[in-house]
């Protein structure tokens, strides 16, 4: 077997070598050089067979080849959408380049990690590569102000994750994600350690999603990345965390899933409030989109709720159609900006006038934020709130319908700015072809997933199966 991890791990140092002797003027073959990297990966990880190898500690299945394909398609876009923001804005381009490949590195490893030590290790590894990223414009004061909120918060999150590991080996005394659960046996003396060991399980897998009360990082480290990484990060991110949470409670701690399922459940009450509300105050766009990535984590945590396999399934069909929906609108946001040089939702108005087909598209990424038919959003909602309603779970959903209601003020007002309101100049907005193929690519898979759900509710479905406990 080829790990797709080690070939990607050693092109992204390929990368950084070339780098040496690339100068800033062609940073854009070392951008091609990456994507082809990481295609070579995505074919490799879809052909990878079933199996454990390194004495377990190393998963290869269904599920966590879903999880290396969302990854990988998140990465793939990040430096096609890259490479003009790059040109303007960005030194140092293909350490840029190569950091994003050792991210997408350690997040592979962690879809496959099979034991909680090489867990927390890619984690870390996927993790201090984003705290380089979101601090990589180093003149740009914003942008080293989130690298340090990153870090300062990353490491305490860390810490609090690392202590409810460590309380799990002390329970079982075993570090293998599949031999957890047979070992963990609730008894007088071990019930409070096991629910105190979930608690932090939550606060650092809480920070990693930003799921409130865990958010505050969010804003401004969206607002002052490089808006690539802000886009990469609002996905990918994402999907790291949930593909360790899910593989964790779903396998280890399923056998307690009474200790936990309520704390999720409050966890997506808080994050669905916060940030849809919080969002319709904002004024920037990357802020914006930052809160209500909040809220759509929340979205996410209502089908975990309910612990069955269309938990997982349905989990995969959002999370795929939401790669494509937020990094489409941040690709729009950066072919504004690099225009404008602004990232305020005002410098939206009549977008239509200026660029008609930007505004089409730009109004196709909100509708499936917001989750209507026809959109890749509104199936992947669909099938999160219909796990929670097969389980009964009704408060949490009708929470669910409300606050995704909130959602349509904030993300129609983009709406509004960009059709209604008279544009502040009448210049045209070019944008390079590199941002049009994003584009492209991005709301032809928003519409294909809206289209086409059978297809893709059998390939999220095929991704929970090897989790056994599951009824």
């Amino acid at each position: 077997m080829i790990a797709p991890e080690i070939v990607l791990f050693i092109w992204s140092l390929f990368i950084l070598f070339l780098g040496l002797w690339a100068n800033d003027r062609n940073h854009r073959l070392v951008g091609f050089m990456g994507l082809i990297g990481l295609v070579i990966a995505l074919w490799l990880s879809a052909t990878t067979p079933d199996g454990k190898f390194f004495g377990d500690t190393f998963i290869s299945d269904s599920y966590s080849r879903a999880f290396k394909m969302i990854m990988l398609l998140s990465a793939i876009l990040t430096i096609i959408i890259s490479m003009d923001f790059a040109s303007t804005r960005l030194v140092n381009r293909a350490e840029y380049y190569g950091i994003i490949l050792m991210c997408t590195t350690g997040m592979m490893f962690l879809s496959s990690a099979g034991e909680l030590i090489s867990l927390y290790v890619a984690l870390e590894l996927s993790t201090i590569s984003l705290y380089i990223l979101a601090s990589f414009m180093k003149k740009d004061l914003k942008s080293t102000e989130a690298g340090l909120k990153y870090l300062i918060l990353g490491a305490a999150s860390s810490g609090m994750l690392l202590y409810g590991l460590s309380l799990i080996y002390g329970l079982t005394g075993t570090t293998v994600i599949d031999d957890i659960s047979y070992r963990l046996v609730l008894g007088p003396g071990t019930a409070m350690a096991v629910v105190f060991a979930i608690v932090m399980f939550l606060a650092g897998f809480g920070f990693k999603l930003a799921a409130a009360p865990f958010h505050m990082w969010a804003p401004d480290v969206y607002e002052g990345a490089p808006t690539p990484i802000t886009a990469y990060l609002s996905v990918a991110s994402k999907a790291a965390g949930l593909v360790a949470f899910v593989r964790i409670f779903f396998n280890s701690l399923f056998i307690v899933r009474a200790e936990w399922v309520v704390m999720i459940e409050v966890l997506a009450v808080l994050a669905m409030i916060v940030g849809n509300v919080v969002a319709l105050l904002q004024k920037n766009i990357k802020r914006m989109l930052a809160y209500s990535s909040i809220a759509q984590v929340g979205y996410v945590l209502v089908a975990i709720a309910a612990g069955i396999d269309l938990s997982i399934g349905s989990m995969m069909i959002f999370l795929l159609a939401y790669l494509f929906a937020n990094i489409g609108a941040f690709t729009v946001v950066i072919g504004i900006t690099n225009f404008t040089r602004s990232d305020n939702i005002e410098d939206f108005c009549g977008l239509w006038k200026r660029s008609p087909s930007t505004a089409v598209i730009m109004t196709i990424f909100m509708l499936s934020l917001v989750g209507i038919p026809l959109t890749g959003g509104f199936i992947g909602k669909y099938f999160l709130f219909g796990a929670a309603v097969k389980e009964g779970l009704y408060g949490i959903v009708i929470v669910a319908v409300l606050t995704s209601v909130i959602s349509l003020f904030y993300y129609m007002n983009v709406v509004r700015v960009m059709m209604f309101l008279p544009p502040k100049s009448t210049e045209k907005i070019p944008l390079p072809n590199l941002i049009r193929f994003g584009l492209l690519l991005s709301v032809a898979m928003v519409l294909i997933i809206g289209i086409l759900p059978d297809l893709f509710y059998r390939w999220g479905m095929s991704a929970a199966a090897p989790f056994r406990f599951l009824p």
